[in-house]
């Protein structure tokens, strides 16, 4: 039986007419995007890019874009015959969450729109940037972030592959870790198009709104196990869910070592759902000798399916 990883991205990965062709094509498409709202399918369609940056924004529509692709493809493809695990990158978690049924589309909507209301709130009390760091090792990060601390809040706070680590906190800190990155020999510094300093203890006011909002809802037992972000394994149990969700706002995102959980258990076959391909290039990052189908619009979506299917 085949073992397919599937993988949902984060925010930073949309851009303004996402879906467009999907929601065209594929009535399951449609249907998911039409529920979210017309608030939501505007900004996805026709909004601004800066507006769709915006993390109240991004989140749903990321959320929405991302389960509209696995529902044309859970609709096109036997899911009888594979093994599934799932895992997704920040805000991705929640579509792999609700691609294992522990909950619905209409509860994870709301979640993520709460989420995202909560996250914007807690980046304009505590305003930061985000820079990803390519080239340099996990503890040469950790030692650059220690020494410009006298500048403000500098934290490693997405581990995405062996020489990609993301930094978040106060711009002057994170400006001064790119420039001490760039003396260490780093490849490369990006400072990532997002809101605000995502997964950093500035988060902690957001994490602990989404712990009374998540009271609000029931979890299913799911149709297959997730790797959550904040510790890299996975679950299953639903008790054990919410707890990681609201760990998961204010912690690392450990992308690389889920990768590497995922392969140890013998998953040979990765499939990126939602909008671009960054997880797919940093699983070439991680390993090199495993391929990671995409689906984003018809094209790669049927062109992902035929390989799935030979």
């Amino acid at each position: 039986m085949p073992k397919i990883a599937l993988m949902f991205p984060g925010q930073g990965s949309q851009t303004v007419g996402m879906g467009r062709d999907l929601y065209e094509k594929y009535p399951k498409a449609k249907e998911i995007i039409d529920l979210a709202g017309d608030d939501i399918k505007d900004v996805i369609f026709n909004g601004s890019e800066e507006k769709l940056k915006l993390t109240k924004y991004a989140q749903p529509a990321i959320f929405t874009v991302s389960m509209a692709v696995f529902e044309v493809f859970k609709s096109n493809y036997d899911f009888s015959k594979s093994e599934f695990v799932a895992a997704g990158h920040s805000l991705g978690e929640y579509c792999a969450l609700c691609a294992a049924e522990f909950f619905s589309f209409k509860d994870g909507l709301e979640m993520v729109k709460a989420r995202g209301k909560f996250i914007q709130e807690a980046s304009c009390q505590n305003p930061g940037i985000m820079a990803a760091i390519l080239g340099i090792q996990k503890e040469q990060v950790l030692d650059i972030c220690s020494k410009v601390s006298s500048y403000g809040v500098c934290e490693a706070v997405n581990f995405n592959s062996p020489g990609q680590i993301v930094i978040a906190g106060t711009s002057n800190a994170v400006n001064k870790a790119i420039d001490l990155a760039n003396e260490f020999g780093a490849i490369k510094t990006v400072v990532l198009n997002v809101s605000g300093p995502f997964h950093s203890s500035f988060m902690e006011s957001a994490s602990n709104k989404m712990e009374q909002e998540l009271k609000k809802y029931n979890f299913n037992n799911p149709s297959f196990g997730v790797y959550t972000n904040c510790d890299a394994q996975l679950t299953k149990d639903i008790c054990q869910i919410k707890e990681k969700l609201v760990a998961q706002i204010k912690s690392p995102v450990k992308w690389d070592e889920i990768m590497q959980n995922m392969i140890l258990l013998g998953f040979e076959k990765f499939l990126e759902l939602g909008p671009g391909r960054v997880l797919s290039g940093l699983l070439r990052r991680i390993d090199k000798t495993k391929k990671s189908l995409n689906m984003e619009d018809s094209i790669s979506l049927q062109k992902a399916l035929e390989e799935l299917n030979k």
